[in-house]
């Protein structure tokens, strides 16, 4: 019993014995890691400075043609022409498809014949009335069977003229949904048109800025499709009524699209420009941090003889392109790191490599 009891404690004994050199190995490094003195980090910074920006209202539009339509087979009939090819682009009045004619175009004839007969009937019934041979009420009556077989030969042709599709305004074609041997009824669609250019912008903006907008206003235009391209439009219609389940007021700007790039459905992101401008405190983009504690920046100071950074929270605003607009938090010519604060804390010692330009952070 003895000899159990003098094995456990000498156990116990090295156990604690090994966790007692463990502790002091780390807290030795621990405290000839806290004496050594590490190197400032290198960082790069942008003074905050002042600029005068231009007032905008953002919203979010969709581009619409100036013209849009599925062209349709206004009558009945076998397509027996194609006379476009799918994507190309077309002039007002160009025909573009031909339905059969045969049997109409075969009544056609025959209303012409019925026609020059009631002309000729009605030439003699005038020549017999000058002779005082027939009746008042005779020669009207052939002037009206003249009238009414001319204006059933007139019918018969604007219905096989109808037989012919036409362009009705100038643009481009889509995809054909016919083909030859197609028989068509009122209605089904032949190919999409639409009328680039020019083109509209359709957005719409709260009610409360109803002051803020005219028609001739100019507006920027960005898509995704050419992210490095600002596109200038103007207002060319403004609704006179507030949508009801909105409470926003529905606006139409139009510019020249010659290139054909915008394309009617895109999805637009604009800004109204506003006659009045305001005074505000820029970074760069890159010089704002986000994290749990919110937006902060770092900002470089003066502590004795050492350059250290102060972390500090601030308020951001207006976006625009690589620069940020900052309401709170900095003051103007504040010294703030653009570039290498993510290997930063508060206090930390620093040495700045360079003093950026706005032109010279991406």
């Amino acid at each position: 019993m003895q000899k159990k009891i003098v094995l456990m404690f000498a156990v116990c004994s090295a156990v604690a014995m090994l966790v007692l050199l463990i502790w002091y190995k780390n807290h030795s490094e621990m405290t000839l890691l806290s004496q050594q003195s590490f190197p400032p980090a290198a960082v790069r910074v942008k003074m905050v400075t002042s600029d005068v920006w231009t007032q905008k209202i953002f919203a979010a539009g969709t581009v619409a043609a100036e013209h849009g339509i599925d062209v349709t087979a206004p009558l009945p009939g076998t397509v027996v022409s194609i006379d476009f090819k799918s994507g190309g682009s077309v002039i007002k009045g160009q025909p573009l498809l031909s339905l059969d004619i045969g049997v109409p175009e075969a009544e056609y004839k025959g209303l012409v014949a019925m026609s020059t007969l009631r002309e000729i009937q009605l030439e003699r019934a005038t020549k017999l009335f000058a002779d005082k041979q027939i009746s008042v009420s005779e020669l009207d009556s052939a002037v009206a069977e003249n009238n009414a077989a001319a204006a059933a030969a007139a019918a018969q042709k604007a219905y096989i003229d109808r037989k012919t599709v036409y362009a009705p305004f100038d643009g481009e074609l889509g995809i054909r949904l016919i083909d030859l041997g197609s028989y068509l009824t009122p209605g089904d669609p032949i190919v999409s048109l639409q009328m680039l250019d020019p083109i509209n912008i359709d957005y719409s903006l709260p009610e409360k800025h109803l002051q803020d907008v005219k028609v001739g206003q100019q507006l920027e235009l960005s898509v995704s499709a050419y992210p490095e391209r600002i596109f200038l439009a103007r207002i060319t219609t403004i609704e006179p009524n507030i949508d009801l389940d909105t409470r926003t007021l529905k606006i139409r700007a139009s510019l020249r699209n010659p290139q054909k790039l915008l394309k009617p459905g895109m999805f637009v992101e604009s800004w109204t420009i506003r006659k009045d401008k305001k005074t505000v405190l820029k970074l760069p983009r890159t010089a704002v941090t986000y994290s749990s504690f919110g937006e902060v920046v770092f900002v470089v100071t003066s502590k004795g003889d050492d350059t250290v950074v102060e972390r500090r929270s601030v308020t951001t605003g207006e976006i625009r392109g690589d620069e940020i607009e900052l309401v709170s938090g900095v003051g103007e010519q504040d010294l703030v790191v653009v570039i290498g604060q993510n290997k930063l804390r508060n206090g930390m010692k620093v040495m700045v490599t360079e003093t950026l330009s706005t032109s010279d952070v991406d």
